[in-house]
């Protein structure tokens, strides 16, 4: 009923955190300079248009925060509620992630430039999109895999250099195993949004890059019960 450990946790977490770069991609670059994962960026464009200052827009960054809040909010009561019934939380978590992934990729299905979507409908797929963010994050706090946290790299960037040569700070991880892990998560958000905008940037429609990620996350969570039921008969 538990996710997977060891090295197949770490590699499904580092998709995921791919999947996170290229959807932050899309609504930064195609949905209005607004995040749809990491907050902290939502946080601080709010600020600013609130004091007027960058052209930030308040209404898509406010959009995206609500949607952001009430993903976690229902991850937390999902996922904990199955947990509590030892039902497999998380492979559910992930199919119902890509849903509404699915749901923005649908919203967002046009002839014209993704430029040229109302702003209805682009709240819309920003919403769906921050709710499914926000039950990642609900996933990955559960979860609690050591600097794997999907959609935030500052404490492992932090964690990298402080547990390195560079750093030597023994607390931290110098000496030890977990340098590459750290590396990993911080090159997979990288490479996510290097993809996602690599193919905007190409011309793909945001609502196929969206899509992709969708079946990605599906994929995953078609994995997570056999790496699960793996790591049981090997410790059996």
């Amino acid at each position: 009923m538990e996710p997977p450990s060891g090295t197949p946790l770490t590699v499904v977490m580092v998709c995921l955190t791919v999947a996170t770069g290229m959807l932050d991609a899309v609504s930064f670059l195609a949905l209005g300079h607004v995040f749809t994962a990491t907050q902290t960026g939502n946080l601080l464009f709010l600020g600013f248009g609130i004091a007027g200052q960058g052209g930030v827009p308040v209404a898509a960054t406010l959009v995206s925060l609500g949607a952001f809040v009430l993903g976690a909010a229902l991850g937390a009561r999902v996922e904990s509620g199955l947990a509590r019934r030892r039902r497999p939380w998380f492979p559910v978590a992930l199919i119902t992630e890509a849903v509404l992934l699915a749901a923005a990729a649908a919203a967002a299905w046009q002839q014209g430039p993704a430029h040229g979507l109302p702003p209805g409908r682009s709240y819309v797929i920003v919403g769906l999109m921050a709710v499914a963010m926000g039950m990642r994050n609900v996933t990955a706090l559960r979860i609690a895999s050591p600097d794997l946290t999907t959609t935030v790299e500052t404490r492992a960037m932090t964690a990298l250099i402080s547990g390195s040569p560079v750093g030597h700070d023994k607390r931290l991880g110098y000496g030890s195993h977990v340098a590459g892990r750290r590396l990993a998560s911080v090159g997979a958000m990288f490479a996510g949004g290097l993809l996602g905008a690599g193919l905007l940037g190409l011309g793909t429609r945001p609502t196929l890059v969206i899509a992709l990620v969708a079946v990605s996350v599906a994929a995953t969570a078609a994995l997570v019960p056999g790496l699960a039921r793996r790591r049981t008969s090997t410790e059996d």
